[in-house]
């Protein structure tokens, strides 16, 4: 692969990711949602496009610029629903389980290996 491809490829998560982050920027700033209100949308809008077919192209073009915000992980979830449901009833129910498994547990492991090195406080404005 070629430096220029490879640059250009960083471009297009930059673009990709950051216009995710700019639509969550413009909701927080402009509506009285709250976080996990906004996080429930964002996910619930992978899942959606999903559904659609309009974010797998997306994560063709993009790459990790559309897998790595929320909006991914309601991808992540849609797609091994859809993934499970070629195979049955049962796989379309344990098919997101499966698709999310490894980054639901390296969360959870790292989450606890950074709880045990650092000491947690709570935040005083």
């Amino acid at each position: 692969m070629e430096i220029l491809e490879i640059v250009l490829s960083f471009v297009k998560a930059f673009a990709v990711g950051g216009l995710i982050c700019l639509i969550a920027q413009v909701v927080i700033n402009f509506t009285d949602l709250t976080a996990g209100k906004i996080l429930v949308l964002f996910m619930l809008s992978g899942v959606a496009l999903t559904a659609l077919g309009l974010y797998q192209p997306l994560v063709e073009f993009a790459g990790a610029g559309a897998t790595v915000p929320i909006s991914g992980f309601g991808y992540l979830l849609a797609n091994g629903a859809m993934q499970g449901a070629q195979e049955g009833i049962f796989e379309a129910l344990t098919g997101p389980l499966t698709a999310a498994s490894a980054g639901v547990s390296a969360a959870v492991v790292f989450s606890f290996l950074m709880a045990l090195l650092f000491k947690s406080h709570t935040k005083y404005n």
